[in-house]
């Protein structure tokens, strides 16, 4: 793991390896945990199943909603500010080209009750990266100072963006990070898509011993050539002590245990903050190039979570 390039406010992403890989089917990430939670900390992050899904075993019994957001409120209104704290900077570490920003500009409620991310090529404000003046802004947001968890049912209805380059993903980080460092602290991608793949998904897990491309997960994909753009889908995890189910629309397509680890530490046993943004450009979707429409948006219609 390295430490940041950048002077911005947000901690980068140290590339999981140090160098590019041709195909990548998770990737390494950092999050920024607001002063309120710790100073800027840096860290790394980065087959389908015909099953009942887990919508059906939670009807039987009704689970305690611990957090909750369906953005309603006045169109470009921000994101609640109880709930979430949004990130700045570029990562240097996934090559990624965007830079994240504050405010409403890639970030707003639409007033239909969603929150819509919006990744753009301009740069207003004369943003450096660490290729230098930047292409593209986006957004991220975090609950580390505002909301952790530990075990649970994680769900977000989105509709994803697509195109080459584009790369939004619905996650989740150990809230020691800043004392264990990543991989130690644990990463849950509940749902990761890169836009040259509009059909398919990722669910993966990285901890101590697999962590960037060594990260245990699978895709899942939809039938007849559907796209994750045409239309909102429900992306989710149940997290329990020794297994983590993920599931699209309620379809499970994949449970991970310890015992998928081989011999590895399980780190999915402490509570975990969530995570949204929506990258642009980096190691694992590649770059846009002149077949990508701009501006893209990633529009959730809510986030949930029960105990």
């Amino acid at each position: 793991m390295t430490t940041s390039d950048t002077a911005t406010s947000t901690a980068q992403d140290p590339d999981r390896d140090g160098a590019p890989a041709t195909r990548r089917r998770t990737r390494t990430r950092t999050a920024v945990i607001g002063a309120a939670a710790a100073a800027a900390l840096t860290a790394t992050f980065l087959a389908p199943s015909a099953q009942a899904g887990p919508a059906a075993q939670r009807a039987q019994s009704p689970a305690a909603v611990t957090f909750s957001d369906d953005f309603d409120g006045p169109a470009g209104s921000p994101v609640d500010g109880s709930k979430w704290q949004l990130e700045t900077g570029d990562n240097v570490n996934n090559h990624e080209r965007q830079y994240y920003t504050s405010g409403t500009d890639n970030a707003a409620l639409d007033g239909q009750g969603n929150l819509v991310i919006t990744a753009k090529k301009e740069n207003p404000a004369d943003y450096q990266c660490w290729y230098g003046r930047c292409e593209y802004t986006s957004a991220r947001l975090n609950t580390a100072s505002k909301f952790t968890q530990k075990y649970g049912h994680f769900e977000a209805r989105m509709k994803l963006p697509s195109g080459q380059g584009v790369w939004p993903a619905f996650w989740a980080l150990g809230e020691d990070i800043g004392s264990a460092g990543w991989p130690a602290c644990g990463e849950l991608d509940i749902m990761e898509n890169v836009g040259k793949e509009p059909g398919t998904v990722h669910g993966t897990l990285h901890g101590p011993g697999y962590s960037g491309e060594g990260g245990i997960g699978a895709g899942h994909t939809l039938p007849n050539g559907e796209k994750f753009s045409d239309d909102f889908h429900t992306f989710a995890v149940d997290w329990a002590p020794d297994s983590i189910t993920w599931s699209v629309d309620g379809t499970v397509y994949q449970t991970r245990t310890p015992a998928d680890l081989n011999g590895n530490k399980w780190v999915f046993d402490h509570p975990f903050f969530l995570i949204m943004n929506f990258a642009v450009g980096g190691y694992w979707p590649g770059d846009p190039d002149d077949s990508t429409v701009f501006p893209q948006q990633l529009v959730v219609d809510y986030v949930r979570v029960t105990a």
